[in-house]
């Protein structure tokens, strides 16, 4: 990628809040963008809701095809429990494009990002990576269809799928991150009970920490764990888990560091990247204009680092900066939206970084 090439990027809005979300992130990273002298072709393409109405199905071949062309998009929540039949119970679509693209890995930050956001646990500062297609999330276990079935009307049952490869592939991930920080990786598993699914994951992990000597690992059982990120919060760094525990630990830690509407994450995979709040679609908010963006919006600053990494483009990581500096500052400003006990609208909010990225 030449430095004056422009940036191509797609752009999925989703459903409920997404396309407000999305909408926010889209203006605030172009503006970031434009300041450090890169341009941007947004490749906007249907998904869920949207998608169903108007070629009858959430998630349309030309949509995949595009994707297929790029390096990274953003991805707003959808909501495929709200989707008529038979797609409320078919494969989801974001579950579709993880497998498609192998986006194994779910990197989720977790901090308190500004002294003006009241959090239950101010000195947190952790990173949960989440095993991303396997563990006991049914949609992303099988070859096709899901991991769920029931024999009869009153009989429920799911299969967990763990491999070596993955817990290794993930193990990686989590320790070359420590590296960058302070170095230091605590695996979550539950193999005093789940012996032989969490506990491949457990050893796999402690197998690959061999080759990271200089990182300390810890183990801890995922009940355990959800107890002492509130009680001893400081204590953690970086947390491997898989798929499940790396869910709920994530949205635990979000809403400790302050709300889960802050929280971002990116999916990866060796050669594609996914920005993707870490939170819902919302759909009781959904048009409102109060929902929060930050998480859309520092997803996609993430996004833009992962993108500066794999094409030594310095640009998309100053860029990425200017985004969240923008975003604290808002935040230092007092521009909350009501999930933070503020009145500012998704709109307000938006407009208020795009002011400040502005006067940078």
């Amino acid at each position: 990628m030449a430095t004056e090439d422009p940036l191509r990027l797609g752009v999925v809005a989703g459903d409920g809040i997404g396309p407000e979300i999305v909408s926010a992130a889209v203006q605030i990273s172009e503006r970031a963008l434009a300041a450090v002298s890169v341009p941007v072709d947004w490749r906007r393409l249907r998904m869920g809701a949207e998608a169903i109405t108007a070629e009858g199905t959430p998630l349309p071949e030309a949509t995949l095809a595009e994707l297929d062309r790029l390096d990274a998009w953003l991805l707003g929540p959808h909501d495929n429990a709200g989707y008529p039949a038979p797609f409320r119970d078919a494969l989801s679509p974001g579950g579709t494009i993880r497998k498609r693209y192998g986006l194994y890995a779910n990197i989720r930050p977790a901090r308190r990002l500004s002294g003006a956001i009241p959090a239950v646990c101010p000195t947190l500062d952790v990173v949960v990576v989440r095993e991303n297609t396997e563990g006991f999330y049914s949609d992303r276990n099988m070859y096709d269809g899901p991991g769920e079935f029931m024999p009869t009307a009153d009989v429920a049952m799911a299969v967990a799928v763990f491999t070596r490869e993955a817990c290794e592939r993930i193990a990686h991930q989590a320790f070359r991150l420590a590296r960058t920080r302070r170095r230091s990786v605590t695996v979550a598993h539950k193999a005093n009970v789940l012996s032989k699914t969490t506990g491949l994951f457990r050893d796999s992990c402690v197998r690959v920490a061999e080759q990271y000597p200089d990182v300390t690992v810890r183990l801890e059982h995922i009940d355990a764990l959800a107890a002492l990120l509130v009680a001893r919060p400081a204590e953690f760094d970086v947390i491997v888990a898989e798929n499940m525990f790396g869910d709920i630990l994530s949205d635990l830690t979000g809403q400790l560091a302050g709300s889960l509407g802050m929280a971002p994450s990116v999916n990866l995979s060796d050669t594609k990247a996914m920005a993707q709040a870490a939170h819902g679609s919302a759909p009781d908010i959904a048009g409102r204009n109060i929902a929060n963006p930050v998480a859309m919006i520092l997803s996609t600053a993430m996004l833009l680092e992962w993108l500066a990494e794999r094409h030594h483009r310095g640009a998309l990581a100053d860029a990425a900066t200017r985004i969240r500096d923008a975003v604290c500052r808002s935040l230092d400003d007092g521009v909350h939206t009501p999930d933070l006990g503020g009145a500012a609208t998704t709109t307000g909010f938006t407009e208020h970084v795009l002011s400040v990225l502005a006067s940078a």
